[in-house]
């Protein structure tokens, strides 16, 4: 299972990346904190705490990608550039997602249980982006770089860009809505 996510990563590397070339995804800082995550990750959920969060600490400093132990992530998972990605303890990535550097997928600080994003399927989100509290992302979307998004809930395929974020694009449709902030009670 494990292998033929990783199989679905590096699949995911030459279908977003232009510039990769034979086996130089080996180099690839996003590529090797996703590794990291895959082989960390049911470690953690089967209640190991200290040690996943320890190496993913490790390849945090070794990678510039921070990715929680606790985050749910698909398989054709990308990461291009990796630098500044910041990636919560309850945040869920679907299947072919991609994050350009400086994501973050974050909490507000005001949530307990699920405090971070939830991401459809193929969602790419933009240079800079951020992303905040246990928002949900739909099936087919893009998020446009440096992007914000506070408690709001983006449905599928459509384009979301601006800060604060609205939406540009729905169903294949020029529109410009703004999308209602999530009503999630703080505890």
């Amino acid at each position: 299972m494990i292998f033929t996510t990783i199989i679905e990563d590096i699949r995911a590397i030459y279908r977003n990346d232009p510039a990769a070339r034979n086996i130089e995804f080996l180099l690839y800082p996003g590529f090797h904190a996703i590794l990291i995550h895959r082989l960390i990750h049911p470690l953690y959920k089967i209640g190991i705490p200290f040690f996943p969060r320890l190496v993913s600490e490790i390849w945090h400093f070794l990678t510039g990608v921070e990715i929680h132990p606790g985050a749910t992530i698909g398989k054709g998972f990308f990461i291009d550039h990796g630098a500044g990605i910041v990636i919560g303890e309850t945040a869920e990535i679907g299947e072919n997602c991609v994050l350009f550097h400086n994501v973050t997928l974050g909490g507000t600080g005001k949530h307990t249980g699920k405090r971070h994003p939830t991401l459809g399927n193929n969602v790419v989100i933009g240079t800079g982006a951020i992303l905040l509290g246990p928002l949900t992302i739909g099936n087919n979307v893009r998020v446009g770089a440096n992007t914000f998004l506070y408690m709001v809930d983006i449905p599928d395929n459509c384009t979301v860009v601006g800060t604060p974020g609205y939406i540009t694009r729905m169903n294949g449709q020029q529109v410009h809505l703004k999308p209602e902030p999530t009503r999630v009670p703080v505890s």
